[in-house]
């Protein structure tokens, strides 16, 4: 048994097709077939069952594989753990984001963070939170910048900051008279979301205690998953939004003029870095961390009491 057999059998599973991941190994299909049919004998199991399309592990398959991936992870870290000896903190770190923190988080320390770690390579993909945890779990994120805390099991969450929620409110609308908002002040069918799927709307919901049953009713169905979009759809209708704080820090004086807080307790999002276990770029990891929480700290209000928000 080696290193080699088992990339080709976690490689199969991904693809669940022999001809396919012989390409993603870089070895004609009879090579790859041969040695893994050269561990089922030494394991005396059958691993994947080839008369299924598409190829299907078998029970003790399901098994073998998962020990495989632990195993070519605790691999990889050592290979990781020689690297950084050798180069300090280098190496490539692939990180997702969501949509509502992606364009206000990012231009804060994106720049500066690859000037200063000139070895390390960012590859970043924008995506909402079922799908990065998606990548996370199959191994194509090493990890996420979102909302927390989750119910899924099986990830590491470590604390970034806590961003405000903030109530942007149109100049029709009478809530612009009023200082400070209550979640009971907010009239439903002036409330303006996100499309499903983004994380911040289900906040916002449980924010203000949305029943899912209670339809928000517009005379325009407008679907989008975009802050900004979201902002002049809520101006043209005279409605009413709620925004995390980091997408407000650009806003010219007029917008500002339309932001009002909620009363204390204030709602925050908690927004931190996620990994899924056997994560082993911690280096990269704490770098990450320190250079981010450097990066928003001139830019959130402290608040005094807080009313962190789930995810629902």
């Amino acid at each position: 048994m080696n290193l080699q057999q088992l990339e080709y059998i976690v490689s199969v599973d991904t693809h669940r097709h022999f001809e396919k991941a012989a390409e993603k190994c870089f070895v004609t299909q009879a090579t790859l077939s041969a040695m893994i049919k050269k561990l089922e004998q030494e394991l005396d199991v059958i691993i994947f069952d080839r008369s299924k399309q598409p190829v299907m592990p078998t029970e003790t398959g399901r098994a073998i594989l998962e020990q495989a991936r632990i195993i070519l992870k605790e691999t990889q870290q050592l290979r990781q753990l020689s690297k950084e000896a050798k180069s300090g903190t280098g190496g490539e770190l692939r990180i997702g984001v969501i949509p509502t923190v992606a364009p206000y988080l990012l231009p804060l320390f994106l720049t500066a963070f690859l000037k200063k770690y000139s070895a390390v390579k960012l590859k970043i993909v924008e995506q909402t939170t079922e799908h990065l945890l998606q990548l996370l779990a199959s191994d194509k994120l090493d990890v996420a910048i979102m909302a927390t805390p989750l119910v899924e099991k099986g990830f590491a969450e470590k604390h970034l900051f806590y961003e405000e929620f903030k109530v942007y409110v149109a100049e029709q609308n009478r809530s612009l008279k009023k200082k400070y908002i209550l979640a009971e002040d907010i009239d439903i069918n002036k409330l303006w979301l996100l499309e499903e799927g983004h994380c911040l709307r289900s906040q916002v919901l449980n924010l203000c205690e949305i029943q899912k049953q209670q339809a928000i009713i517009h005379h325009l169905d407008y679907e989008t998953g975009s802050i900004e979009s979201l902002l002049k759809i809520t101006e043209m209708n005279g409605g009413i939004t709620i925004i995390p704080e980091l997408a407000t820090i650009q806003f010219d004086k007029k917008g500002k003029e339309k932001l009002r807080h909620f009363k204390q307790p204030v709602p925050v999002r908690e927004i931190s870095l996620v990994t899924y276990r056997h994560f082993i770029k911690k280096g990269l990891l704490q770098v990450l961390e320190k250079e981010i929480a450097a990066a928003v700290k001139p830019f959130l209000n402290k608040k005094t009491k807080t009313d962190v928000i789930a995810v629902l």
